[in-house]
């Protein structure tokens, strides 16, 4: 794909004093030459933090699995270096997504519709301290509960810094526009989900429907695809108040070009980089990654068919809106959007 000029996506601000100001500095400037191990090719030492063993085992005959590995890694970095055109100072509300244990020195940055709520549950396992055994038995509610797991804005700035340079970062990204078809599905059309069709479907609704019935402006329970697109691409959306997290980018939930991740996994190979990071967090024995269900899960071929009745006009606007995304994680443009 052809790779589109990005402007200025990340703006500066001050948050607080000089918070985090010697973060890329201290964290971010490695070799672009490092490896990353695979997690079939090495031996987790007594005693290494997982960002150790990693380093440890640079120079070890890449398997397929490191060699893919190092590859996001590399092109994150590169795509970095050519787009943002200004270093920012982050702030606590930057760092609330990084969730963190302590106990195997792990930092790991959740995005809503990429497995999270699993990976979460194996955090709580993980950081537990014998409470929970078994990820699946941990209810997805129960997941989601703030206090559950520490998040790293709750740290003082010298141990914000401490755990960003010794501790594994890793973050699991997915295709973007299946990523927003999966949130749409979940959010709007179940019936359950009575808090989102208060919280958002009434306004989206009332701003992107013509002449709405005082029962769907009441309950905001029938959201279609397209109103939800008009919604997201329209201006005034994002001048109210950021995105919801569900449907947020993932370079602003993670700031991945301010924070060096040394593991960037994919919901399309999530399995064999679960087990990678597990076994170089020494966890390998304490848990199992959870295997996904295929039956419910947003599929390309399931996303193509919500784009039907939306217009390239409308397309080409949604892919703008997420464009940064394509380009940090590799991601090319589904073969059914209409661009040109």
């Amino acid at each position: 794909m052809r790779k589109p000029k990005v402007g200025r996506m990340f703006l500066a601000t001050c948050v607080g004093s000089f918070f985090i100001l010697i973060l890329y500095f201290q964290n971010i400037s490695r070799s672009a030459s490092e490896q990353i191990s695979g997690w079939n090719s090495f031996s987790v030492k007594s005693g290494r933090s997982p960002l150790q063993t990693l380093q440890e085992n640079d120079q070890l005959e890449q398997s397929a699995v490191q060699a893919t590995l190092q590859g996001r890694r590399e092109l994150l970095e590169e795509t970095c270096r050519t787009h943002t055109r200004k270093r920012r100072v982050l702030g606590p509300e930057d760092l609330r997504h990084l969730i963190v244990d302590d106990k195997h020195k792990l930092l790991y940055c959740y995005v809503p519709k990429v497995a999270c709520t699993n990976w979460k549950r194996v955090l709580m396992v993980l950081t537990g301290d014998g409470r929970y055994r078994e990820p699946l038995a941990i209810p997805a509610n129960e997941a989601h509960v703030a206090g559950n797991l520490r998040s790293l804005s709750e740290y003082s700035t010298a141990e914000i810094n401490k755990r960003l340079r010794t501790y594994l970062k890793f973050v699991f990204v997915r295709e973007p526009v299946e990523r927003l078809v999966s949130a749409y599905r979940n959010k709007f059309t179940r019936s359950y989900n009575t808090a989102f069709h208060k919280r958002y479907g009434t306004k989206i609704i009332r701003r992107h429907r013509a002449d709405p019935q005082a029962e769907a402006l009441e309950k905001g329970n029938d959201v279609s695809f397209e109103e939800f697109v008009y919604y997201l691409v329209d201006p005034q959306t994002q001048r109210e108040e950021p995105f919801n997290e569900h449907w947020e980018r993932v370079h602003s939930l993670c700031h991945p070009c301010l924070i060096h991740y040394d593991v960037v996994g994919k919901y399309e190979t999530l399995a064999q980089d679960s087990r990678y990071i597990l076994k170089l967090a020494g966890a390998e024995g304490e848990v199992k990654f959870p295997a996904t269900s295929k039956s419910t899960r947003t599929t390309g071929d399931m996303a193509a068919k919500f784009f039907d009745n939306i217009s390239p006009f409308y397309q080409k606007k949604l892919f703008n809106l997420y464009r940064m995304d394509f380009l940090l994680f590799n991601y090319s443009v589904p073969a059914y959007l209409k661009l040109r």
